[in-house]
């Protein structure tokens, strides 16, 4: 626990000063766009504060405020897409998704919180839109509805599971997880903006670049070579490995939902502005790392 608030300490400390050299730097060149670096900081001290909330207290509080953090993306995922009144009942029951989702997590039932979603929730949610609406873009709704819930709930919701998992050690690996996940984020998109050329993918990711990608990679494994002792109980080999892996999955994460949302939810380019804005975009990283890294780690140690 001691490590666990010196680490959050620290992070205080650089969001602190991060936020004040923005405030001076945009006061000085009043004249630049600040709007997407403004919206990614406002988003930093949210990701804190639900992560102060997912480690300091107990598991019923860290259950709580992770379940919360899975409703308002998942909320903010469905209000991005074209939808219908016939869509309205499926929504509806992917909202109920998320309290049974995290019951199998708190009664430990690891087997049912792995299959639920992925299994029978993918079998049974066609019905309620099946039901008396016909078919008129049955598979538009369907399809981008399970979307969202394996994204925005199954794959946000193993944070929760790391505590259940392992008492003594899933506090501090979630906040290792965290991290270098949003460490990878900041370092990936300030090299892309400032450095970058090379872009990866335009047509759905205009700010990721070779440089951002490869300068990011070094970035989070040097982090979690420098954190992992404090954090994990993992060796100094396995330490830059999760930053590696971390850096690699959250990368894919953000490229794949950014292909997502302009398929299936923006459209044209015209709100592009409005995706920049979205808080979505900051969490899409942890819905891919969150787990990859917890079964990793399952495969590797007894411990979880």
């Amino acid at each position: 626990m001691q490590n666990t608030i010196w680490t959050l300490s620290i992070i205080l400390v650089i969001l602190t000063i991060t936020h004040s050299l923005f405030l001076v730097i945009k006061r000085k060149y009043p004249y630049k766009d600040y709007s997407i670096l403004s919206v990614r900081i406002k988003t930093w001290w949210g990701m804190f504060g639900v992560f102060c909330f997912a480690t300091l207290f107990n598991p019923i509080v860290s259950l709580l405020s992770l379940m919360f953090l899975c409703f308002f993306a998942l909320k903010e995922y469905f209000s991005m897409m074209k939808t219908r009144r016939a869509d309205r009942r499926i929504f509806l029951w992917a909202y109920l998704v998320i309290p049974i989702q995290f019951y199998w997590i708190f009664i430990e039932w690891y087997g049912m919180f792995i299959v639920f979603i992925p299994v029978y929730v993918f079998l049974l949610l066609p019905l309620p839109r099946i039901i008396g609406k016909g078919t008129l873009g049955f598979l538009r709704s369907v399809s981008s509805t399970q979307w969202g819930l394996m994204l925005m709930v199954f794959g946000l919701s193993h944070l929760a599971y790391f505590q259940v998992a392992s008492p003594t050690y899933g506090a501090n690996l979630v906040l290792f997880l965290v991290l270098l996940t949003q460490v990878n984020d900041v370092a990936q998109f300030l090299i892309s903006a400032y450095v970058g050329k090379r872009k990866i993918v335009p047509s759905s990711n205009p700010y990721i670049t070779v440089e951002g990608v490869l300068g990011a990679l070094l970035i989070t494994a040097g982090t979690a070579f420098f954190t992992y002792s404090y954090l994990t109980p993992f060796v100094s080999t396995f330490g830059i490995l999760s930053g590696i892996l971390i850096s690699v999955a959250g990368g894919l994460g953000s490229l794949t939902i950014s292909v997502l949302k302009r398929d299936l939810l923006l459209g044209d380019g015209g709100v592009q502005y409005d995706h920049n804005k979205s808080y979505l975009s900051r969490v899409d990283s942890l819905a891919y790392t969150s787990p990859v890294y917890l079964h990793v780690i399952r495969y590797f140690f007894d411990f979880m």
